[in-house]
């Protein structure tokens, strides 16, 4: 089959790879769409390894059709599915444990589908697991207009909270007050310490640390979670100590690839016994940037490097 693999340089280069073999409790899917996440970047950076007895290839997540399962599996070939993966996704097959398979929501095209395991269940863990989410709360999420943004932005309105996002430009403004969004700031003009003081936020969702970080964090609400999920913006800032511990902060640092395979088959499950419904109903739903061919995958990692997108970039396979 064909993969796009690394090259030394960090390339990716489309490459012919053997078939994967279905082990014991996994499920053999043909890969149709392979959506595209900044960790896959990090990868090509060398900067993110999958985990152990996942492809070298990246992608961490897909939507396809079931070819071989396990006999006591709820799938039967010909399904339509997507998946969550530790790695393997920008390839023609892949091999994944069958916790971490999921029906395609109702009504998605197979891009579409492709787009929901990753960020959504990364919005699920981390709002509802680590946060305890709940109607009223308000929620801060950094990069409002990105694939992971857009998703955190649909959960949280779902469970009735306020959110308050940041972006980049004036279109991706316009875009995530129209999905729902409360309060919008725009990094580059506005003053996002203003906008917190106004809104001190409950929950945060965080992928951008940074210098400024330090200061942010201290403007949350009492007994308020920050989650830390990346930190694309630097890895080091400075914090007041005094007020984390008069207002009794919490700082949650936060991966779902590092998950065992046991935690992510709970949260797959949960989002779809709670949100599989709203996605068939047209309640929530995945924005697709742009859908290139596999062997296009670095200028689809281009886009992301650049921020060019509002929403997810989807790779079709076949």
């Amino acid at each position: 089959m064909n993969a796009m693999l690394i090259d030394a340089g960090g390339r990716l280069a489309k490459t012919v790879v053997p078939d994967p073999v279905r082990r014991e409790g996994e499920v053999l899917i043909e890969v149709h769409a392979a959506a595209v996440n900044r960790a896959d970047l990090m990868q090509c950076d060398g900067n993110y390894p999958p985990p152990p007895g996942w492809p070298e290839w990246p992608g961490l997540e897909v939507a396809g059709v079931v070819l071989e399962t396990p006999d006591s599996s709820r799938f039967r070939p010909g399904d339509r599915v997507c998946a969550l993966l530790g790695g393997g996704g920008y390839a023609e097959k892949i091999a994944v444990p069958e916790g971490m398979v999921l029906p395609a929501p109702d009504g998605l095209s197979m891009e579409e589908a492709a787009a929901v395991p990753e960020v959504f269940a990364t919005s699920y863990l981390n709002f509802v697991i680590e946060a305890g989410m709940k109607a009223g709360d308000t929620v801060f999420v950094q990069a409002g207009a990105s694939g992971l943004g857009i998703a955190a932005i649909q959960l949280a309105k779902c469970a009735g909270c306020q959110v308050v996002t940041t972006v980049g430009t004036p279109e991706k403004a316009a875009f995530v007050r129209a999905l729902g969004a409360d309060v919008v700031v725009n990094h580059r003009t506005d003053d996002l310490g203003a906008a917190l003081d106004a809104n001190p936020p409950d929950i945060v969702l965080d992928c951008v640390g940074g210098s400024e970080f330090g200061a942010l964090f201290t403007k949350m609400a009492m007994r308020g979670r920050w989650i830390q999920i990346a930190a694309l913006g630097g890895a080091r800032s400075e914090i007041s100590l005094d007020t984390v511990f008069r207002k009794n902060l919490r700082l949650i640092g936060s991966t779902l690839r590092s998950r065992t395979n046991e935690m992510k088959r709970e949260v797959l499950r949960s989002l779809e016994r709670e949100y599989w419904p709203k996605f068939a109903s047209g309640a929530i739903r995945p924005v697709i940037f742009r859908v290139l061919p596999l062997e296009e995958a670095a200028g689809a990692h281009g886009i992301l490097r650049r921020r060019e997108n509002i929403g997810k970039v989807v790779l079709r396979v076949r």
